[in-house]
């Protein structure tokens, strides 16, 4: 199993499986109650009745979701977590704390995603060649605190006159109606829809940034990797399964905006010499490659086999 919803499977079918199950999680919704991240406490100690959080109101669904989750689970099945971040999560939780889980990285085909040349990357997407280019992604991001758009503003405020001819490249946005002065020149390159589109768009840029408060495994970082371009990112969650400090990127001190501007200008200045991109490359294959993943899976179902010994 990877996303479960209602409309597929339910709490109560989930827990009449009597087959090896291996349930692969991209959030916290299977040890939560109805959330899918959240920052309160109670899926460590137990949706209780006296630790609901000030914010919430009326009809306790998480509490009630998650005591559907306690009287169905009874058998443990065996949980897998794509980042180190979440498998500790697993072990924390008051629902799954005595349930097997591992950790294996989400797969990509580093054959398909390969480090397109920078200058004819941005020669066919129209931009500049000789500039500095912080690349990330909008989807979004605004709207959604977790995604720290808000750090990232922070970050280019303090980076105006520090990198020399930066600008930014903003992907999955259209130019807004009353752009929003950043200090930079802006690329809109808006949605884009295949993996060609987006290995240029990786190709292209020196640097991608990922300012997440909370996030597993990004798929845009791991391809960003795969396509030759470093990440910077906070010191937290899941991102340090992407991130090797100074080695393929830099990961910054969680929610400092100085230090992630500091870290744009560290990248920048490594920029002419290539090797950044190589341990980009190097580490996508290494740790996200099928020939690596595959075998991984192949453990793991082996354990839940023998488990119920099928």
């Amino acid at each position: 199993m990877h996303w479960v919803t209602g409309e597929m499977l339910s709490i109560k079918d989930i827990g009449r499986i009597r087959k090896p199950v291996v349930w692969t999680l991209h959030d916290m919704w299977a040890f939560c109650g109805a959330e899918h991240y959240t920052e309160d406490d109670r899926w460590r100690v137990g949706y209780r009745r006296d630790n609901r959080p000030g914010h919430e109101a009326g009809f306790d669904l998480n509490r009630w979701t998650w005591r559907r989750k306690r009287i169905h689970w009874e058998h443990p099945l065996h949980m897998v977590t794509p980042s180190r971040w979440l498998a500790d999560c697993v072990r924390q939780s008051a629902l799954m704390s005595d349930w097997p889980v591992s950790v294996v990285h989400n797969v990509i085909d580093t054959a398909q995603w390969q480090p397109v040349e920078p200058s004819v990357a941005r020669e066919l997407l129209g931009l500049p060649r000789d500039v500095p280019l912080l690349l990330f992604g909008a989807m979004g991001g605004g709207c959604d605190p977790r995604k720290g758009f808000d750090l990232l503003l922070a970050a280019l405020a303090h980076l105006r006159g520090e990198v020399d001819g930066l600008e930014l490249v903003v992907f999955g946005q259209l130019p807004p109606r009353e752009p929003v002065d950043l200090g930079f020149p802006i690329h809109y390159i808006g949605h884009l829809h295949d993996d060609v589109s987006l290995r240029l768009l990786y190709s292209a840029a020196d640097l991608l940034a990922i300012p997440s408060r909370q996030d597993n495994l990004p798929n845009t970082g791991v391809e960003s990797l795969a396509c030759g371009t470093p990440v910077i990112a906070f010191d937290t969650c899941g991102l340090p399964d992407i991130v090797s400090h100074q080695h393929n990127g830099y990961l910054a001190q969680a929610f400092d905006p100085v230090d992630f501007a500091q870290g744009v200008r560290w990248v920048m200045k490594q920029r002419a010499t290539g090797g950044l991109r190589q341990a980009a490359r190097q580490c996508a294959v290494e740790r996200f490659s099928p020939d690596v993943v595959v075998p991984q899976y192949l453990d793991v179902y082996r354990q839940a086999m023998e488990v119920q010994g099928t």
